[in-house]
């Protein structure tokens, strides 16, 4: 099954992008995923989630607010709190997953091929059929 991230932004208005993502598709919500990484000593989150394909279509977008969020496991931002409020609301839970961050990358292509893999491999998504 073909995966592909479609990158939303930074700012809160791609965060309630997301969130009305996450709520109008509801049924098919397939996994939601908190990425922290560091870069010079500062952590950051993104937020994403995964959908399931759509009727006989093979394709999982995975909808994704990049690296925009800055990560205190103690005191998670406004931004992480209403994600995981809109996750909680499906009786799910977001996963939280640790990687490279994506500067260390030449181009964000790679970056989100390194992503998949990583999910992939921890059976958080579909393996290529």
């Amino acid at each position: 099954m073909p995966q592909q991230f479609i990158e939303l932004g930074e700012g809160y208005g791609d965060v309630y992008e997301l969130l009305e993502i996450i709520k109008t598709n509801q049924e098919r919500f397939h996994q939601a995923f908190l990425l922290t990484s560091t870069k010079e000593d500062k952590k950051v989150i993104s937020l994403a989630v995964a959908l399931k394909p759509v009727g006989e279509s093979k394709f999982m977008p995975i909808y994704i607010c990049r690296e925009g969020i800055p990560y205190n496991e103690e005191q998670p931002t406004q931004r992480q709190k209403m994600f995981e409020a809109q996750i909680e609301q499906l009786g799910r839970k977001a996963v939280v997953v640790e990687i490279k961050h994506s500067s260390i990358f030449s181009e964000s292509k790679l970056f989100y091929q390194y992503l998949i893999g990583i999910l992939r491999l921890n059976n958080y998504i579909p393996a290529l059929t």
